[in-house]
């Protein structure tokens, strides 16, 4: 069963990707979701990113609409968080498409600005990044590199520590709430 923490992060990622507000997640969601994240990155190749975002759908789809009705509520999202440990390889393939999405220039690290477009995608508003940003920057080197990314989304999804980097690759987590 799903720790408070990954109900607490999983009610962040699902409130932000759940662009309609229905309380479920469904393929238009994923396309307004592209849409506005294609939007905030003029140079960016929108094809690919919608390529990715909407393989993340099928991915999400196809592991949690249990009852097949073409939506993801949020308990089915956590039912499939609970077995992430048997589906690790799923977790990793989809952070490294993400990474790839959110590496905007395609040298292999994601910069300050790019992880901050990413978290003003999700969230539609500007939020301050750069604290989280530098927890996440575990070299100190000023990027994420693609092996740092692919440990946060993991320790997102499938881990239960509150004070691992990657409880925050979606913004910061405090008590209850994201900031």
């Amino acid at each position: 069963m799903a720790s408070d923490l990954q109900r607490e992060k999983t009610s962040i990622v699902f409130a932000a990707m759940d662009v309609n507000g229905d309380g479920y997640l469904e393929r238009a969601d994923f396309e307004a979701l592209t849409d506005r994240w294609v939007h905030l990155r003029d140079g960016y190749q929108p094809e690919r990113l919608r390529e990715i975002m909407m393989g993340w759908w099928e991915a999400l789809h196809a592991a949690s609409d249990q009852d097949s009705d073409e939506k993801v509520s949020h308990d089915e999202v956590l039912r499939m968080v609970d077995n992430l440990g048997t589906a690790l390889d799923l977790v990793v393939a989809t952070a490294e498409s993400m990474f790839e999405a959110v590496d905007e220039d395609g040298d292999g690290a994601v910069s300050a600005p790019e992880y901050s477009r990413m978290i003003h995608a999700w969230t539609g508003d500007e939020t301050p990044t750069d604290g989280v940003f530098a927890l996440l920057d575990l070299d100190g080197d000023g990027t994420i590199s693609k092996s740092e990314f692919v440990r946060h989304w993991v320790e997102f999804w499938a881990g239960d520590d509150p004070e691992a980097p990657g409880t925050h690759v979606f913004g910061e987590v405090r008590a209850g709430r994201q900031v």
